[in-house]
């Protein structure tokens, strides 16, 4: 007996008046690759890398119109041509029959025949057929629209720029079925609304610009696959957040680079390719020249109080990905699957505070147990819930008991192995707006950083940040990242505070302390700050996937899985849990 399932093909649904023609580039990367165009096409996905942008170079010289191509009655007869040759650049052609639309790079007619000739960045392949499929199809959908429009085609043409060879293609009817078969199934795909799944440890995937929207390999890996995931997934952090704290600080645009202006530190200027995101504290000043520079990029610009407190968020136009926008919104009205996924983030969150507490125990070795202990029956507690009071009564005793234990993560007087200068700060409990005291001061900031990086991350996957699953929708609270951020509250934010205060990075007269709260001064805003961005920059190996990546990537991969578990690719998502 074989394992073999029948397939069944169904015909697209016809073309209605508002279904918007394919792009031929489409139908190519369908060929290529399904789930590729699905992103591309349906999700709005898209990155730059070197090769595109190696390709946009190509086509500089074709993308520029020159001359319409003569009507085919024209060109047969030869009446009015200047030439013999007729050369056409940037002609876009669709048609309703086909449901298709193409900007031809170039179209030549010679002696009443039309030549579309496609142009590809890279080397001819050395393969019988001279062409890849996918391009194949693609430069015969143009020859079937030119022949539409009443042309005379007989072959087509790929041009390869870096060896510079023009490849022929024949149009016979098998290439021919192939094209108007790949633009049903497109079109067949795309009416269902279901993603294809990634392609199976394919040579494709990793220098495929999507990979790390795609995310084959750990797709594939939590849906059962035994292979390891290749390490494709995670660029290189190449662009970072430009912070300026400075109240004196004024930003404005000059030429691709943001000149920052201070009274005391004069002026810095930074390329606008080099900024992942931009952070104002408290009364900088942005010219609108240097902010609207910023929103073409697609570069955020999130403000803050001089406290650090994150105050909101301003983008471009956004992420067009509707589809897992509707994903989210629809489980966020409901009751029963918010709160299995609330009960599960819960649970990581308590997980990640039992391992900073192992980690950085510091207290009376026979307590760390039973503080352990405690935790551990919280986790479990949190599994157990029947409704979302009584999970958020697990988490808050959960909180109260990892806070109690926090002062023994801290760095005594009397500790002698520390570094520096010795901390003599004291932590009894939390408390905020305002913070009572040092400790609570940078417990505030932290999560206000952690919050502003999570929302970025959430919304430049096409989430919603505002719209959650566990914390309530409020005006101006973003809901959904505060649930996402809760298993790194204890990983990064608290782990920092710990850090800055056992090194002796900060120290108790970085804070002025007043009736209305405490604060850190500018110098050691500045100090907590830089400590906190090294701690996104830092690798660490995800704890599934087996990969370095950096603490900052990682909150973009994190997003990334959340909208695959959205969109019905994942069984659950998979929480952030070092060991």
């Amino acid at each position: 007996m074989t394992d073999h399932q029948l397939e069944f093909h169904l015909p697209a649904p016809p073309i209605s008046g508002d279904t918007p023609f394919i792009p031929a580039r489409m139908v190519n990367e369908f060929v290529y690759c399904p789930r590729l165009a699905y992103l591309m096409w349906t999700q709005s996905e898209w990155t730059e890398t070197g090769d595109t942008v190696e390709g946009r170079g190509v086509h500089k010289r074709v993308d520029k119109p020159n001359m319409p191509l003569p009507a085919p009655q024209a060109l047969e007869t030869g009446e009015a041509l200047e030439s013999e040759k007729v050369v056409s650049r940037s002609l876009t052609l669709s048609s309703t029959t086909l449901g298709v639309i193409a900007k031809l790079d170039i179209a030549e007619a010679v002696d009443g025949v039309v030549t579309p000739v496609d142009y590809k960045r890279g080397k001819r392949p050395h393969i019988a057929q001279g062409v890849y499929e996918p391009e194949r199809i693609q430069i015969c959908l143009q020859a079937l629209l030119l022949e539409e429009h009443g042309y005379r085609v007989e072959e087509g043409a790929i041009y390869y720029a870096e060896t510079r060879e023009r490849v022929r293609v024949a149009l016979d009817d098998v290439l021919r079925v192939a094209a108007r078969t790949a633009v049903s199934d497109l079109r067949l795909t795309v009416s269902q609304g279901r993603i294809p799944p990634p392609l199976k440890d394919s040579p494709k995937c990793p220098r495929c610009a999507l990979v790390t929207v795609c995310l084959p390999d750990e797709v594939r890996s939590l849906s059962g696959s035994s292979l390891v995931p290749r390490m494709i997934a995670v660029p290189p952090d190449e662009a970072l957040p430009l912070i300026v704290q400075s109240q004196r600080a004024r930003i404005g645009k000059e030429g691709d680079t943001l000149k920052i202006t201070d009274e005391e530190k004069g002026e810095i200027q930074v390329r606008f390719i080099d900024i992942s995101d931009v952070a104002l504290y408290g009364n900088v000043s942005i010219t609108t020249p240097a902010l609207a520079a910023l929103l073409e990029r697609e570069i955020p610009v999130t403000f803050h109080s001089h406290s650090g407190w994150f105050r909101g968020v301003a983008h471009g136009v956004g992420h067009r990905n509707v589809e897992v926008r509707t994903a989210q919104y629809r489980l966020s009205f409901d009751e029963l699957g918010c709160l299995r996924f609330a009960k599960e983030l819960v649970a990581a969150k308590i997980t990640n505070q039992r391992t900073i507490l192992r980690r950085n125990w510091r207290g009376p070795p026979e307590e760390r147990q039973a503080v352990l202990d405690r935790l551990g029956a919280a986790r479990k507690s949190a599994g157990g819930a029947a409704t979302l009071a009584q999970l958020l009564g697990v988490e808050g005793d959960a909180a109260a008991v990892y806070f109690r234990a926090f002062a023994s993560l801290l760095r005594s007087p009397e500790d002698k192995q520390g570094v520096g200068e010795l901390a003599p700060f004291r932590f009894e409990a939390r408390n905020r707006r305002p913070p009572a005291d040092p400790v609570n001061a940078m417990l505030s900031l932290a999560y206000a950083m952690l919050t502003r990086h999570v929302t970025i991350a959430l919304a430049s996957v096409g989430l919603d940040p505002y719209r959650g699953f566990y914390h309530a929708p409020r005006y101006g609270r973003p809901a959904l990242a505060l649930d996402l951020m809760e298993p790194f509250r204890a990983i990064v934010a608290d782990s920092v505070v710990l850090s800055a205060v056992n090194t002796g990075e900060v120290g108790p007269s970085d804070f002025v302390v007043a009736v209305t709260g405490t604060a850190l001064t500018q110098p050691g805003r500045r100090r907590f700050v830089e400590a906190f961005e090294r701690r996104l920059s830092q690798e660490t190996t995800h704890p599934i996937f087996g990969y370095q990546v950096s603490m900052r990537r990682m909150l973009l991969v994190q997003a990334r899985l959340l909208s695959r578990f959205l969109l019905g690719e994942l069984p659950t998502y998979p929480h952030y849990l070092p060991r």
